[in-house]
């Protein structure tokens, strides 16, 4: 069994939640597991709970709360008694407090980016403030898929969370980059509260992986494959603590965490983040 590293995160987004999953991580030295309340169909936590149990405390588990079923399907909601509601469940059907529960994806319900958002997106703050005080989770933080209209939306008299989850690696636009700056000043985040998540834009096997060599970013560019110098990036676009990958292939988990061993140059990671601004500035002028 290898030591824990905190830096790699296992999502269970599309993961089959399988006890061999959990068990083969911890052997990994992998520590920190992160789901949602609606991974799984709605059932992520229960099944955690039925077939791991015995496990969960083994790691930092991080969940999200923001979406629900409802009587057309799934639905968004910022409303604080809903999410307040919603964190309490998670301890409930995890037979846990839950490390960390995330804000998720509160853009899904902020369209305007008015006065009026501004409020409620406080108010969806102070719930989880509220939740954590009381003891339903240790912290609250933000994840958030596409955090471009957030950093207008902050009250600074509003809790601010501990961390800040967003999309990492080459694949992630400079708009996103430059947002994501923007929230980690406001909320005055350092490096390690900030979490990246899908690395690799879904997939490892996707087009685009076929035709670059992330490896121009590595100070030994034949240290790492291809995958583990994508992984190793994303650590610093942005610049993050930790990075969650979903993943059901031990094999694949086991490559990422050996790829915590590369060292990226900074100065080519500035001058990507220049050439995506150029190139984001010629599209919109």
């Amino acid at each position: 069994m290898r030591g824990a590293d905190s830096r790699v995160v296992l999502g269970l987004h599309r993961s089959r939640h399988e006890r061999r999953l959990l068990t083969g991580a911890l052997d990994l030295g992998v520590t920190a597991l992160d789901t949602s309340s609606n991974y799984l169909g709605f059932r992520s936590h229960q099944i955690l709970a039925r077939t791991a149990g015995d496990l969960l405390p083994k790691f930092t588990l991080s969940t999200k709360v923001g979406y629900f079923q409802g009587t057309e399907g799934v639905e968004h909601s910022l409303i604080p008694v809903r999410l307040r509601a919603a964190v309490e469940q998670v301890a409930r059907d995890l037979g846990r407090e839950p490390d960390l529960v995330f804000l998720h994806n509160p853009e899904h319900s902020l369209r305007e980016g008015g006065p009026r958002d501004r409020e409620v997106f406080a108010q969806a703050c102070t719930a989880l403030d509220d939740a954590a005080a009381k003891g339903a989770c240790a912290a609250w933080g933000v994840a958030s898929w596409n955090p471009s209209l957030l950093p207008g939306l902050i009250d600074t008299t509003a809790p601010r969370p501990s961390v800040l989850m967003v999309r990492a690696g080459l694949l992630v636009g400079a708009r996103t980059l430059d947002a994501v700056d923007d929230l980690t000043r406001a909320w005055d985040l350092s490096g390690g509260e900030v979490r990246g998540m899908s690395p690799f834009g879904g997939s490892t096997s996707a087009p685009v992986w076929a035709r670059i060599d992330p490896r121009v970013f590595l100070r030994d560019r034949n240290q790492l494959s291809c995958v583990q110098a994508a992984f190793i990036a994303a650590y610093h676009l942005p610049r993050a603590h930790s990075v969650a990958v979903s993943t059901d292939d031990l094999a694949h988990l086991g490559e990422l965490v050996d790829a915590l061993a590369g060292e990226v140059e900074e100065r080519t990671v500035q001058e990507y983040r220049s050439l995506l601004r150029d190139r984001s500035g010629s599209q919109t002028a």
